[in-house]
Order: structure tokens, then sequence, then C-alpha cells
């Protein structure tokens, strides 16, 4: 068991070591983060909404304070104020931690401030330079690319990432499978040729239950929380599975920056996890019965699903796609991803409208292409759905007779 995750369990009442040994994801889902509870006499985890906390041994916080200041670790004792920590908050991320095979993990309020401590941490250290790989999410290439953060970015593809690397370099950042085009990237070579230069790995639409990028080789995995791990669409967050000393560096970041998790948050995304798996593998089956189908039907020119499997789906039609978009009614017509209900966009429209259209369109993201992630609907009533705004789109435009489309990966 990792050091940090041993010392964080032993702080818990009732800890017991052979009680948390190496578990199956499904078993780590349901109880990972909640190891304390049955001998507290609680079955749900509590939620601490407090944003400061009574001490009357001033010393011992002073002391406390200045050990944070010095490593990032999590104070020991009781906590001390909202934005140093939170324990529901904490809970999530030893939960998190978990099941990504991390030492720890640091919550964020979205993926978006979590990326920025990311970058934040590195600039802090005079390691600006980020080399990346297209496509990512819409936001992470704008927020790269605009520099607002003062990072220098060097787009390249996987086979220039060596290349690319400079003595100020300070992230390698992919996506894998990526947003929204589903390309899927091997990380162990990624992370080889990252030499030692951290690799961030956004893992958000295959989730630890299809890969845990730790294992082959990034240094740092990030999550917008708000898709799988919440799993319901009404929940904002963002997290970093990383080492405990990359950890320490995060949380001193957030208490500077005030990127902080509220605990209710904290709160749904724990329950969230517990039903992660089931509700990824039963969204991955209906999801690979659709592009199945997809595949064969002459209206659609393509279809990009990921070997890995997963509920998304990214296919391209020979009709137009608004007319796809204004044809759903089952399927809802939204950004975000990964709740219990379906979701289609226009990528090219909204989530990835801030990317210059001639570097969109270099990584695969076309005009034609809708992102599609799979819920927990019936596959037949989805698939009339589809179908029904597929013939609208057909119907509007000259593409009838088209091939069929291949599934590409």
């Amino acid at each position: 068991m990792d050091p940090a995750i041993r010392e964080a369990n032993e702080r818990m009442p009732g800890y017991d070591e052979a009680r948390i040994a190496p578990r199956a994801l499904a078993t780590e889902a349901v109880h990972a983060g909640r190891d304390d509870l049955a001998r507290q006499g609680l079955h749900a985890p509590p939620i601490d909404l407090s944003t400061t906390y009574p001490s009357y041994d001033s010393r011992g916080e002073a002391a406390r304070i200045d050990a944070f200041a010095t490593t990032g670790a999590e104070p020991d004792g009781p906590p001390v104020y909202g934005r140093l920590g939170n324990p529901t908050v904490a809970r999530f991320e030893t939960a998190l931690a978990r099941l990504e095979g991390t030492e720890a993990a640091v919550a964020f309020a979205s993926g978006m401030a979590a990326l920025s401590a990311v970058l934040l941490v590195r600039a802090s250290m005079g390691l600006r330079h980020v080399v990346a790989v297209r496509p990512l999410y819409g936001c992470s290439d704008h927020l790269l690319t605009a520099g607002l953060l003062g990072s220098e970015v060097t787009w390249t593809d996987p086979a220039g990432i060596e290349e690319a690397l400079r003595p100020d370099t300070g992230l390698v950042m992919v996506e894998s499978p990526a947003n929204p085009t589903l390309a899927e990237l091997d990380l162990r070579a990624v992370a080889h040729a990252c030499g030692s230069v951290p690799l961030l790995a956004d893992n958000t639409f295959a989730t630890p239950v299809l890969q845990r990028p730790a294992e082959q080789g990034a240094r740092l995995v990030l999550h917008s929380a708000t898709k799988y791990l919440g799993g319901h669409g009404d929940v904002m967050a963002g997290v970093v599975a990383c080492d405990e000393e990359f950890a320490g560096r995060l949380r001193q970041v957030r208490f500077a920056t005030g990127g902080v998790l509220h605990p209710l948050a904290g709160y749904l995304l724990l329950r969230g996890l517990s039903t992660l798996p089931v509700r990824v593998r039963a969204a991955s089956a209906t999801a690979a019965e659709l592009a199945g189908r997809l595949a064969a039907d002459p209206r659609v020119a393509r279809v990009h699903y990921p070997r890995i499997g997963g509920a998304m789906i990214a296919f391209e039609v020979h009709g137009d796609p608004h007319e796809v978009i204004a044809g759903v009614d089952l399927i809802t017509p939204a950004v975000s991803l990964g709740s219990v209900d379906t979701l289609i966009q226009h990528p090219a429209s909204i989530s990835h409208r801030i990317v210059d259209a001639d570097d969109r369109r270099g990584a695969g993201v076309s005009d034609r292409l809708l992102r599609m992630s799979v819920g927990l609907e019936d596959v037949e009533d989805l698939w009339a759905d589809l179908d029904a705004a597929l013939e609208r789109a057909q119907g509007a435009t000259a593409g009838r007779g088209a091939p069929a489309a291949a599934v590409g990966h």
C-alpha cells in the first residue's frame, strides 16, 4: 500500500490495513473513502459544511500552518479552514486516488481549475513550456494556446514529443481517448518519450474503469469530475490524481488561489463513485451497439469508437449535422457528458468553437462531426431517436446514397 494512503487511513478511526488491502475496482468504488464509517456508527458519509473550525491551541495551529506552507501536506489533527481542506472533500480525494492507483488526489471547483493549478505549479518552478498533443478538450486547448497563465505551448504529434522537449518544459499533456474524436494514444510509449518531464493524461472519457494512466507512466491524471465521476449532471468539479509530492504543491496553489471544491459537491462525487463501474460498463455496452449500427448506416460517413470501449461515440454524417441536433427528442442536445441520460452536441459549434478553425480541423474535428455521450436508456429507444434525427438530416441535404461508414479508432 502507498505510504501516503496508509498514513491517511491510519488517521481514520477503526483503521485496519488488512481490510483495505488491494481489492477489485467495483469494491473500491463502493468502499474507498468510507472505511471508517461503520465504527463511527455511520452508514452514509457525513457532509461537513463548516468554513472554519474552533481551536484554542494557537501555537499548534501556527505549527500546522507552517508545515503546510513548507510541504503542502494535509495538516494533522482537526481541520483549520475550508480553503485549506475539508473532511468531506478529503473522502472523495482518498477514494479517487485508490481507484486511479496513485498516492493522492487533489480536488478543485472544476476541471479547468484543476488544469490551471497544474500549470501554475510548473510555472512557479520556472517551467512554463508545455508540449501537447491535439485534440484536447476545447477549453484546455484554449488555455494553453492563449497563454493565459503565462505558459507557452508546442503542439506536436506523439512521435514528435521527445524532439519538442526543452530545458524549460514543465509538462506534456495528452488526452486519450481524446475529446471529441476519441483518438487513442499509447500512453506507455508517450510516457517513455517524456523522459523526466511529467506526463499529464486527461482520463475523463475513459475513467479508471477502462484505464489507469498512472500504471502506464503518467505522473498526473486529470479528470473533469463533472462528467462520469459525478455521473448525474448535477455537480461541477475537477481532480488531479498524482504522487504525494505533486499533490502537496497542488494543495498550496488551491489554498492560495481559492479554487476549492464545495463540500456538497465532494459528497455527491463520493456517492457517484460508488456506481461508477456499473454506470460506465452499462453505458459502454449500449454505446458499442449504437456504434455498430451507425457504422452500417449509409447516412453516416464515419464512426469513431475507441478500442478500449467506453460510452462516447463520435460520428460524421453525410447530411446536415445541425439537423441531427434539431431532430433528436429522447436524446438531449447539450454540452458535457457522462450523465445517466444521453447527450449529443456539435463540437465545431460549441465545445471546440474556441479552437482556431484550421487547428480544429487539423486535429480531426470536422464540421460534420457529432459527439454523443451515451447514457443508461434502452438501446432500442435511443436508436429509434437517432434514426429519426438522421432521416431528418438526410432529407435536408443531397447526401442520400452515400457509402456505408467504417468504424474508426
